[in-house]
Formats: structure tokens, C-alpha cells, sequence
């Protein structure tokens, strides 16, 4: 059976650092679970691994797609499951790193994800009441017809919400029931990072004042100059959307980082609820480590125990 890996957990947990020095003991390779960091010219907004860090250890699915491409979780699952196949082939363990649950879920479940028919009609439909009633209105809508996947995606996210009211508009049955799980299709272990609340909302705070010290502001006026907006997906991104906004005037500089820093943790949050759901994670306790070589160090153990033991 094939090997897999994950390390997975909320926003400025420390993933990144803790992969590469995991990935280096295993003699492994970072496969991205992020659905941002798939987008080039889209870097210090998503926290992708810097060109430094890449060079320590190979990463796969960064920069992959054009920011006005059609990516998807489909796609995504697809790509990830050749590249677990030919990396195993190859004798190196795929170690993937990242916090979007939804990829997670898609790779490690194996769901068969199933084409569904469309209707622009409907999408323009929903379209129009986001834009007179609001989006949570919307989203309590799928939560009345598909709870099991309005609580899988973001409350936020405008794509996905119509696209599950669209197929349960069409077929008559929610969305989630298309999504078959064919479990245990891997040898898998997976380890997540924990960080104190406080200590993770100090993380979150310092991470968006440092992303505006690296240029955070002028990569997305790069993205801007390049013909994108917020009428492509990606640029409605945590971070991306609020730069813009400021951009526009219509938010001040310091509502602007504001927004950020709150709308972080309530990600954050989401992603511990989602993660915690999931019984095949071993949850590792960043604050019971010295650094983080000592915790890949016992991330590393724990996978050498589960997925290398005779």
C-alpha cells in the first residue's frame, strides 16, 4: 500500500518550519495542501514557503495555476494522487503539509468526486441574493439543506456555497452525498500541530505585520496591475480582499489590518473545528517543545512507528 504523510493545523501554527525539518529527517517531500498557495504572484499573502526554503526540500503544488484559472479541488485530487504514486515509486515518503481541510480531506478519503451538471441561471440566481440579502443568508440556506458540507467550507466562501445550493437546486439531494469515501486507500499517519489559543492569536497578530513588512501590500497591487480583481476567485482571498479594499478606499489602513487579524483567527478557529473531526490525526503540542526541530524530531518518530515498523 502507498505511503502518505500529512502535517496539518490552523494558520501560524509553524507548519512550514516543522515540515522541512520533518521532511528532511524522513528523507521526504512537501506536497502543498493549500488552495491559495496553488496561485503564482500570490506569496506572502498565503505564507508560501520562500524560494530559500524550497531549495531545503522539494515542494509540489505551489504556483501551479494562473490566479484567473479554474482550480479546483477536483484537479487538485487528481494531481496529488499521481504524484503520492511516483513519489512512492521512488523511495521518498509525500508529506503533506498545509491547512485547507477540504484538500486534505479529498486526498487522504480518496473521495470520488463525481462531475455534476450546472446551471448559470441558478448561480446568477444566488449571485444576485448575496448581493441584496447578504452572504450569511445564503450560507444559512445550505445549512438547511446540506448541513455536512456547509460545515466543511467556509461561511465566506461564495464559490462553494452556490455551487452545493446549484447541485441541490438541480439534483434535489445535497451536495455531500455525491462525495464518496474510499477510506484506508493509503498506509497514511498524520500529525497536528496544536498551539495554545492566546499564544496562536499572538502568532496570527506578529504574521500580518510582518506580511506587510515584506511587501504584502505591493504584491497585490502587482496582482492588480496584472488585469486581476475580485472578480477572480483567488483575489477574494483572506488578506487579498481587504488589501483591495483599502486599495479602493474603502477601508481605512488600520480597519484594514484589523480585518485581517480578526477574520485570521476566526479562520484559525475553523480549521482546529474541522481537523478535530478527524480521528486519524495525532495532535502535537507545539508549546510542550523546545524549537521546532524537537517537535519534527518527534513527529518523526511517530511516523517512523506507524508507517516504517516491521
Amino acid at each position: 500500500m502507498l505511503k502518505l504523510a500529512a502535517i496539518v493545523g490552523p494558520t501560524a501554527a509553524g507548519k512550514t518550519g516543522t515540515a522541512i525539518k520533518t521532511a528532511k529527517i524522513m528523507g521526504a517531500e512537501i506536497i502543498s495542501c493549500d488552495s491559495m498557495q496553488v496561485y503564482r504572484g500570490m506569496d506572502i499573502g498565503t505564507a508560501k514557503a520562500s524560494p530559500a526554503q524550497q531549495a531545503e526540500v522539494p515542494h509540489h503544488l505551489l504556483d501551479v495555476a494562473e490566479v484567473d484559472s479554474e482550480y479546483n479541488v477536483a484537479l487538485y485530487q487528481q494531481t496529488v494522487s499521481q504524484l503520492i504514486k511516483r513519489l512512492n515509486q521512488q523511495g521518498k515518503l509525500p508529506l503533506l503539509v498545509g491547512g485547507t481541510g477540504l484538500y486534505y480531506q479529498a486526498v487522504v478519503d480518496n473521495y470520488q468526486l463525481f462531475p455534476m451538471e450546472s446551471s448559470r441561471e441558478v448561480r446568477e440566481k444566488y449571485r444576485r441574493q448575496i448581493i441584496s440579502e447578504g452572504i450569511d443568508v445564503v450560507y444559512r440556506q445550505l445549512l438547511s439543506v446540506d448541513p455536512d458540507y456547509a460545515q466543511k467550507i467556509s461561511p465566506q466562501d461564495e464559490k462553494r456555497i452556490i455551487r452545493a445550493l446549484e447541485v441541490y437546486e438541480i439534483t434535489g439531494r445535497p451536495f455531500s452525498e455525491f462525495q464518496i469515501r474510499r477510506e484506508n486507500s493509503y498506509h497514511f499517519a498524520a500529525a497536528g500541530i496544536y498551539v495554545e489559543r492566546k499564544l496562536l492569536y499572538q502568532r496570527i497578530e506578529q504574521r500580518v505585520d510582518e506580511m506587510f513588512q515584506s511587501g504584502f501590500l505591493e504584491e497585490v497591487q502587482q496582482l492588480l496591475k496584472a488585469g486581476y480583481t475580485l472578480e477572480h476567485k483567488p483575489m477574494q482571498a483572506l488578506g487579498y480582499k481587504q488589501v483591495i479594499l483599502y486599495l479602493q478606499g474603502l477601508l481605512s489602513w488600520d480597519q484594514m489590518i484589523s480585518d485581517i487579524k480578526q477574520e485570521t483567527r476566526r479562520y484559525a478557529k475553523r480549521q482546529y473545528t474541522w481537523f478535530n473531526r478527524d480521528q486519524k490525526i495525532v495532535w502535537f503540542d507545539a508549546g510542550r517543545f523546545e524549537d521546532e526541530s524537537r517537535l519534527a524530531e518527534s513527529i518523526s518518530a511517530y511516523f517512523e512507528g506507524q508507517l516504517f515498523s516491521v
